[in-house]
């Protein structure tokens, strides 16, 4: 008897997904930098000027940003030796947010200031820190792009050192309705 209700209510939901026509595909939301390869190295232009970079923020460029997207947001992460990813914050290299849905690029060191920066590693000054691992060392870095349903409600609507990873994820984390990343090495 219980198996009949099963299969009628599985009858049921596959005459609803027939009878409602066809799905369209959505576009895949991607996050691509020119001048940085997924899983590849940082160049040697990009770096800290400690090891002969400008230490500016890399390019970004993205696509298909889903329908209903409000807001963009940026974060560039790296997890320090000795952290776990889902259990410790990252450190944080850069927080943006308030960018604006039809943007679909930001040139190498955002020179509009597109978007409102948060506190940098150090938490000394806001936007971009540049990668500057140790002498010997290779670090893997992350940036992932955001799509909001809505701009960031607790976060302020101009660049503040008390943002940080935490608050930020926090601020998003409810009206995410996408993200893309890719990862490289210094």
């Amino acid at each position: 008897m219980t198996m009949l209700r099963i299969d009628r209510s599985l009858a049921a939901i596959l005459l609803c997904l027939a009878a409602s026509g066809p799905v369209l595909a959505q576009d895949t939301f991607t996050l691509t930098s020119p001048a940085i390869t997924d899983g590849g190295d940082l160049p040697a232009d990009m770096k800290c000027s400690r090891d002969g970079g400008d230490g500016l923020s890399p390019p970004l460029a993205w696509s298909g940003v889903p329908e209903g997207t409000e807001s963009l947001a940026v974060i560039m992460q790296h997890y320090p030796r000795g952290t776990v990813e889902g259990v410790d914050a990252p450190s944080q290299y850069w927080l943006l947010w308030n960018i604006p849905p039809e943007t679909t690029d930001l040139p190498r060191g955002n020179p509009a200031s597109v978007g409102d920066e948060g506190s940098d590693k150090d938490g000394r000054f806001t936007g971009y820190t540049p990668p500057c691992s140790p002498a010997g060392a290779r670090h893997e870095y992350k940036i992932i792009l955001y799509a909001l349903s809505a701009s960031p409600k607790t976060l302020p609507a101009s660049d503040s050192l008390s943002v940080d990873w935490t608050v930020m994820t926090q601020a998003i984390q409810d009206d995410v309705i996408a993200s893309s990343s890719f990862s490289f090495w210094n």
